[in-house]
């Protein structure tokens, strides 16, 4: 037993003396851990005493505690960002909705300003075209009284007022031919998807019909007054005559046909012909919402929508005068129209400011572009009014806008005269007195869209571009005698009255006004500008590019097409 007994000391001893260095070789690491300020180390325990597994459990279970759903929902509820790491990003954000809001106001201004302009084109038809006519034939019989003093007969603006008259009253006669009442019953028949279809496809043809029936005009215009050595080059003017009648008798029946199909949608029980022409307006967002829009083509797309919907307005007024007829007149009966009206009017509005809105946003495009558009336009009145003008006003706005005034007057002259029947002196002398209240309104627009463009190309700063020389091929230096006295000044200029007829211009003699025409007027006025030799031969070498950026060849979502 005493050996048993020595020997478990001695084990014992052993032990406890083999744990003194571990002891102290612990506290030594304590002490270098807490001299350090480091995390304590792991604490180290032998296998044979079972710790080692215990501690793992413990730690196990911490991280279990840890992991619980209601310390995860307190960190949810707790948890912060802060914005101004990213101040550009959402700095941006807002200056696109402060964008957004300020559409509709901007656009609406471009809006009004470019339908009274078209009101302008429209109204000088009806009102002024008939009396400068009156006053270039009375010219021509007159003439030989007074002597040949010049080699021309008739001014180029007479030769032109001419033609437009006779092209109107040729075809006006001419669509005396075409029966209304077959034709609105004829479409009355078909079923509402035809109308449907039938509806879209002169909505293109309409625009198709714009875009090439100027350029026949002009041609009609250019080779009625260019100079020729011969008598017998006169004679090209006929076939051109014929073109342009043609036209302008096929643009009008369009149209006819266009205000027959939005009667019989007017007229329906349903109306859901009414409901569906609407939706296709707001087709019109998906097919310019997603595409890469510039300045300039964002422009011509603004032009295009003040053109639509100055049309839709006549074509309303064409609609309600032939209900109007068809119910004797009664008062009534415009109330009943009304609602519809108000409905077509509110939803071309609201898809053009929605569709501005986003392509402004997709874009990048602020809202202030659509006060230099204004100034574009205010430039294009202002340009015209001036004594050496190189076109009339209505054309500059044809050209600019697609918008023709011809075809929708003959229309609108075929349906008044249809409608409302003159007899007796009392009708008569309503007839003067209404003309006469035209007259007043042109020229009380006239004026207030005069001032209103003075104003709009001073804010611009677009005086200079008024009385710059056009850029030539090959321009010559005159002398700065003949400058002086061919440039007077701004001011006098814009307070020009165009009631003189502007005296025929020699080949050496420079012109001070530059054509309004919009290939070769900028929309926005740069502030660097380059030099004319400059931009001549960028224009050479980029040519065949300009031809490719006229054509829309932009992906949806705006992802370019390189």
């Amino acid at each position: 037993m005493a050996g048993v007994g020595d020997a478990t000391a001695q084990r014992e001893g052993g032990g406890g003396g083999a744990d003194i260095p571990e002891r102290e070789g612990r506290g030594e690491a304590e002490q270098a851990g807490g001299g350090g300020h480091g995390p304590p180390p792991a604490p180290q325990h032998t296998e044979t005493l079972g710790f080692y597994e215990s501690d793992r459990r413990r730690q196990r279970r911490r991280s279990r505690a840890e992991l619980s759903l209601l310390r995860f929902l307190s960190a949810e509820l707790t948890r912060g960002y802060f914005l101004e790491h990213n101040e550009a990003k959402y700095t941006e954000r807002r200056e696109r909705v402060y964008t957004c809001m300020r559409i509709p106001r901007e656009l609406e201004k471009l809006m009004v300003f470019g339908i009274f302009l078209c009101l302008d084109a429209f109204l000088y038809v009806f009102t002024l075209l008939p009396l400068r006519v009156f006053l270039a034939l009375f010219r021509l019989f007159t003439l030989p009284c007074y002597g040949l003093r010049d080699r021309r007969l008739l001014q180029p603006a007479q030769v032109c007022d001419i033609l437009k008259g006779v092209i109107l009253v040729i075809c006006y006669f001419m669509m005396h031919y075409v029966d209304y009442s077959m034709m609105y019953h004829l479409i009355r028949g078909q079923s509402v998807i035809k109308l449907y279809i039938i509806y879209n496809m002169l909505e293109v043809a309409d625009r198709l019909f714009s875009s090439f029936g100027q350029d026949i005009l002009d041609a009609l215009y250019w080779t009625a007054t260019e100079p020729k050595e011969r008598k017998t080059a006169h004679i090209g003017v006929i076939p051109h005559f014929f073109m342009a009648v043609l036209y302008v008798f096929l643009h009008a029946i369009l149209i006819m046909v266009q205000a027959t199909t939005l009667n019989v949608a007017f007229n329906s029980h349903n109306k859901s012909l009414l409901t569906i022409m609407m939706s296709n307006n707001f087709v019109e967002i998906k097919g310019s919402v997603f595409k890469k829009f510039e300045k300039n083509n964002l422009f011509q797309m603004s032009n295009s929508d003040i053109k639509e919907r100055f049309t839709n307005y006549v074509l309303l007024l064409i609609v309600c005068l032939r209900n109007m007829e068809q119910f004797s007149w009664n008062p009534d009966h415009l109330w009943v129209l009304f609602p519809d009206v108000c409905m077509v009017v509110t939803s071309e509005i609201a898809v053009d400011i929605v569709k501005h809105a986003f392509i402004t946003k997709f874009n990048d495009i602020t809202a202030d572009v659509y006060s230099e558009y204004r100034a574009s336009l205010a430039f294009d009145l202002v340009s015209s009014r001036q004594k050496n003008a190189y076109t009339d006003y209505s054309d500059s706005v044809a050209r600019r806008m697609g918008f023709i005034p011809l075809p929708l007057a003959v229309l609108l002259i075929r349906v008044v005269t249809s409608s409302i029947k003159v007899q007796g002196i009392l009708s008569y002398a309503c007839v003067i007195l209404f003309y006469f209240g035209l007259i007043s309104l042109k020229v009380l627009n006239s004026i207030v869209l005069l001032g209103k463009s003075c104003q709009y190309v001073k804010e611009a700063k677009m005086e200079e571009k008024l009385f710059n020389p056009p850029p030539t091929s090959a321009p010559s230096k005159p002398s700065s005698k003949s400058q002086n006295k061919c440039k007077p000044s701004q001011e006098e200029n814009l307070s020009a009255s165009v009631t003189s007829q502007p005296l025929h211009q020699k080949e050496n003699v420079i012109p001070l006004l530059v054509t309004s025409n919009s290939d070769q007027f900028l929309t926005t006025p740069d502030g660097d500008e380059k030099d004319i030799t400059q931009e001549n031969s960028e224009l050479k070498h980029r040519s065949s590019k300009k031809d490719l950026l006229e054509i829309d060849r932009f992906t949806i979502c705006g992802n370019r097409i390189d």
